[in-house]
C-alpha cells in the first residue's frame, strides 16, 4: 500500500507540474523534445507527431520537460543553436523573449498550486465550511490559558500581532509558536484586556504512530456559536485559496524556525516519509488521501519557487537578474550557480533521507 500510495501521489503531481511547463511552452510555440516522468534510463515511451518523446524513466523521483534549445542546465545557447535558421531558433526556449521564458518556468509550480486550490475548493463546496467565532467556550484546568487569565466568553482580537477572525486562526498561530511568548488582546464584555500567553509544547500521535509536536493553549470554541455554512463556487474557491495561503504561510514559518534553531531539523522529511504517509492516507479513506495530495502539491509548488539554482525559482532569479542587467548572466556565472544549487539540493536530499530512514521502526524510529 505504501508503494501504491506513493505512486498515486507523486506520479500525477509530477505529471501535472511538468504539464504546466509543457502547455506554456506550446502556447508560445516552443518545441518540446522530451517529456519525462522520472530520471535516468527510459523504461517505456513513445514519440508523438510533434516529435516530443514521452517517456517513463527508471528513477521516479521527479520529471522534466526538455525544450528545444535547452540542452544544458544553465540554459546557455550552444554553437549548434546559434547555427540554426532564425525561424527554427524562434521555436526554441532560448529563442523566446525573456517574459515568455519566465512564464514557461513558473507555469509548473503554479499548476501544482492551482490543483491544490481546486481540490480544497471542491471539498469546501461539497461539505461547506465550519464558522467558529474566536470566542472561548472552554478553558482546560491547569492549562497555560488558565494561567494567563483567559476566561470563558473572552473574544480573541489579536494574537502574536495577527488579527484573529475565527477560532481556526488561533490554532494556526499557536501550533507553530510552542514556547514563544505571544501578546494577546481580548474583548471581555466590551472591555479590551491585554495579556501574554506562552503556548505549551504538546505531542500528538496519530493512529499510525506518527508524532507531531505543536503549541497548545488549552482552549476550545463556544460550540453554541459554531455553524456549518454552505458555499457556492465563488465562496468555495475563496476557501480553497485561503487554505492554500495558510499552508504556505505555515511552511514558511516552519522553515524559518528550523533555520533559526527553534525547531528540530529532524522534522524535515523526504521521499521515504512521503511514501510512508501516502500509504497511510490511502488506507484512511479517499477524502484523507485526496487532501494529502493537495498538501503535497502545495509543497511541491512552493519548494520549486524557492530561488535555488536548479529549481524553477532559481531560473526565475536568473531571469530577474537578466532583466535588471539587460543582458544574461555569463555562462560561467550560470554554471557556478547551478553547480552550487545542485550540491545544495543533493545535500538536503541526503539529510532528509537519513532523517526518513531513522524514523522507520526497523531503525528504532
Amino acid at each position: 500500500m505504501t508503494l501504491v500510495g506513493f505512486a498515486l501521489v507523486l506520479g500525477p503531481l509530477v505529471f501535472i507540474h511538468e504539464l504546466g511547463h509543457y502547455l506554456a511552452g506550446r502556447l508560445f510555440g516552443v518545441r518540446a523534445d522530451v517529456f519525462s516522468i522520472g530520471f535516468g534510463q527510459e523504461l517505456l515511451g513513445w514519440t508523438d507527431r510533434r516529435g516530443t518523446r514521452w517517456k517513463l524513466s527508471v528513477l521516479p523521483l521527479g520529471g522534466y520537460v526538455q525544450f528545444a534549445g535547452d540542452s544544458n542546465p544553465a540554459g546557455q545557447p550552444s554553437a549548434d543553436w546559434l547555427a540554426l535558421p532564425a525561424d527554427e531558433r524562434a521555436r526554441t526556449l532560448q529563442g523566446r523573449p525573456l517574459w515568455q521564458r519566465a512564464v514557461i518556468v513558473v507555469a509548473g509550480p503554479v499548476t501544482n498550486l492551482v490543483l491544490a486550490v481546486l481540490i480544497l475548493a471542491g471539498f469546501a463546496m461539497a461539505y461547506g465550511t465550519l464558522v467558529a467565532p474566536p470566542v472561548i467556550g472552554q478553558v482546560e484546568p491547569g492549562s497555560v490559558a488558565q494561567a494567563a487569565g483567559l476566561k470563558v466568553g473572552d473574544r480573541v482580537v489579536t494574537l502574536g500581532g495577527t488579527r484573529i477572525e475565527s477560532f481556526r486562526d488561533i490554532k494556526l498561530v499557536v501550533m507553530q509558536q510552542s514556547g514563544q511568548p505571544l501578546a494577546l488582546e481580548i474583548d471581555r464584555a466590551g472591555r479590551r484586556v491585554d495579556l501574554t500567553v506562552t503556548p505549551a509544547a504538546k505531542v500528538e500521535t496519530d493512529q499510525f504512530g506518527n508524532s507531531e509536536s505543536g503549541g497548545h493553549l488549552g482552549v476550545g470554541p463556544d460550540l453554541t456559536l459554531v455553524q456549518r455554512r454552505a458555499l457556492g463556487p465563488v465562496g468555495a474557491l475563496g476557501e480553497g485559496l485561503g487554505e492554500t495561503r495558510d499552508i504556505i504561510a505555515m511552511t514558511i514559518t516552519g522553515i524559518e524556525q528550523i533555520v533559526t534553531g527553534r525547531r528540530d531539523a529532524h522534522e524535515l522529511g523526504g521521499p521515504i516519509r512521503i511514501a510512508k504517509y501516502s500509504g497511510e492516507q490511502l488506507v484512511s479513506g479517499w477524502q484523507n488521501f485526496v487532501a494529502f495530495i493537495a498538501l503535497i502539491s502545495i509543497n511541491l509548488g512552493f519548494i520549486n519557487l524557492l530561488p535555488i539554482p536548479i529549481l524553477d525559482g532559481g531560473h526565475l532569479a536568473l531571469f530577474l537578474i537578466e532583466a535588471i542587467r539587460r543582458k544574461p548572466v555569463s555562462q560561467r556565472g550560470q554554471e557556478w550557480a547551478f553547480g552550487t544549487g545542485l550540491a545544495l539540493v543533493a545535500a538536503l536530499m541526503l539529510f532528509v533521507t537519513i532523517n526518513d530512514v531513522g524514523s522507520l521502526k526497523w531503525f528504532g524510529g
